[in-house]
Formats: structure tokens, sequence, C-alpha cells
């Protein structure tokens, strides 16, 4: 394990010595590795930084509130609402690996334009070790690795997370004084709710799995999984009241792991499956049906695509 208290200080001076004079820009999600290298980075030199939080339309349900709330001490925090052009920009996409390049390039993009605005050389990412191997290793590229465009308008990439894995990326959010709500938080994919949809991303397959993974996350929190939530694999028929509906299929995922290299499926008693499709089912509208994923990594991924 990493000796917190010595990385720290090591990768503030990176930091700190990397950037020089110059100003960065620091990509937040709101998941543990952005936030735990925004924290970093905000320590190492504090306004020589914009953090810039993107929404891409993909985030979590009430991500965009949060990332406000918590990280507005901040006080040259940017907030893009970017929802309309990340839809655009993925339309009549369904291969998995094309959808996380049009997203690492959406992404490079829109910080690219806030560098400009705020006269940025760097950009900081929350890059951790296993996206680094899976990107490498032709599993699936990371929007922030692997997905990055040819061509990228900043001097430099800065990133101080990028041999930990997410036990120790928790450790130092721990150390930094990161809340409770982002330090434990669960895993969630740099390309968003895009790589929980199966086939093209809509609008409306977006709604779906953002509204069943709120749920799966509520509902499996004594579980206390690694990672939970929802995808949206297609449509099937279905029966609500007297009327056949054709609606979607939501796969409900709930894995253990210690760095997400690996994972095993959870074993979830009856009753919670239960109530979980009926939540799904009578809450999220137009979904007709609820499947459990029962494969551990490997065979699968983690997330879906």
């Amino acid at each position: 394990m990493v000796d917190v208290e010595s990385f720290v200080e090591e990768a503030k001076a990176e930091i700190s010595e990397e950037l020089g004079d110059s100003t960065a820009i620091i990509a937040l999600s709101g998941g543990v590795d952005s936030s735990t290298a925004a924290a970093l980075a905000y320590e190492a030199v504090g306004e020589q930084l914009v953090p810039v939080y993107v929404d891409t339309g993909l985030m979590r349900k009430g991500e965009t509130e949060e990332i406000e709330e918590v990280f507005g001490y901040m006080e040259r925090l940017r907030v893009v609402d970017a929802s309309d052009r990340y839809f655009e920009k993925l339309d009549g996409v369904t291969d998995p690996e094309e959808k996380r390049h049009v997203i690492g390039e959406q992404f490079i993009r829109e910080f690219e334009t806030v560098a400009e605005e705020v006269d940025a050389d760097y950009l900081v990412q929350g890059t951790i070790y296993p996206d680094r191997i899976e990107s490498e290793g032709n599993i699936k590229s990371h929007h922030n690795v692997g997905g990055l465009p040819d061509v990228v308008d900043f001097d430099g990439l800065i990133e101080p997370l990028r041999d930990l894995y997410k036990d120790e990326v928790r450790e130092v959010a721990r150390h930094l004084g990161l809340e409770e709500i982002i330090a434990e938080r669960m895993p969630f994919p740099g390309p968003g709710l895009a790589v929980r949809v199966v086939g093209e991303v809509t609008p409306e397959k977006v709604r779906v799995a953002r509204e069943a993974t709120a749920i799966v996350e509520d509902e499996l929190e004594e579980y206390d999984p690694w990672q939970a939530f929802a995808a949206v694999l297609g449509r099937a028929t279905g029966v609500k009241g007297d009327n056949r509906v054709h609606g979607h299929v939501v796969a409900v995922r709930s894995v253990e792991s210690r760095d997400g290299m690996t994972a095993r499926a959870q074993e979830l008693d009856w009753e919670t499956l239960q109530r979980l499709q009926s939540r799904i089912t009578g809450t999220v509208e137009d979904c007709s049906r609820v499947v459990y994923d029962v494969t551990h990594k490997p065979p699968a991924t983690i997330e879906y695509e």
C-alpha cells in the first residue's frame, strides 16, 4: 500500500514543479479519482488551477448540484453545460470503442475552450493505474487515456494519481479531508452513463439508466458493494395494467472488488432482487423488465461497454 503522507507531499511538489507559473485546468467529474486529483492540485498551487466540471448529460442523478455544493470553495470553479454537444456527437454511434473515442475527443475540446478563455497551458486529470492498464492492454479505451484524440492543445497533461489503485486513491482522499460522500462513493465510468447504454446513446435511454442506477445505489447500500448500477440493454415485451408494452430492459449489476482489476458478482437475496425490480419497473417510465447480472470479471468487464 502507498505511504499516503509521503505520496501527497511528493505529488504536490511534482504538480508545483511541472506547472511552474502557468495556469492549469482541473478536469473535475465528481468521482473519487478526479475529486482527489483536484483537491491535491488545489493544495499544491491554489488559484493557478481552474476546476472545470463538464455536465455531459451522461452524469449521475443530482451530480451537478452536488459538485457545486462540495467544491464551491474553489473560487475559480467553472460548470459547463455541454449535454447538447455530447448527444449530438453520439448520434448514431453504436460501437463501444467509437463511443469512448467520441466522448474522449469532446472531453478534450470542452477543456480546450475553457483553457483558451482562462489562458491555461496544462490539463490535470484523475487517471489511475487500472485506467492505464485497460487502455494499454486493449481491454477498452478510457476517455482520458486511450480515448484521447491525437491532437491535444495543451503543453502537458498532469496525472498525479497515475500509479495508484482505487483503494489507494480513497486513502489519499481521506488524508486530504474530502467529504465521505466523495471519498467513499462508488466508482463511476469516465464516459458516464454512455457505457451503461448498450447501442446508440439517446437522452431517453440515459434517463432510464440514471433513474434506475439511483434506485440500485439506494437499495444495495446495505450490501456495501464496490460498484453497483443499472444498465439499459434493449427492449422487450411486458404488461403494464391491461396494456402490452415494449419497454426497456434494465440489467442490475453489483460487484465486490479490491481494485477493479477483477471482481465478483454479489449474491443478493431474493427479496432484495424483487424489491429492485418492483421499484425500477414501477417508477422508471418505459421500463418493462429487470434482470440481474451474475457474471464475474473476468470473463466480463464491470461496465457494459
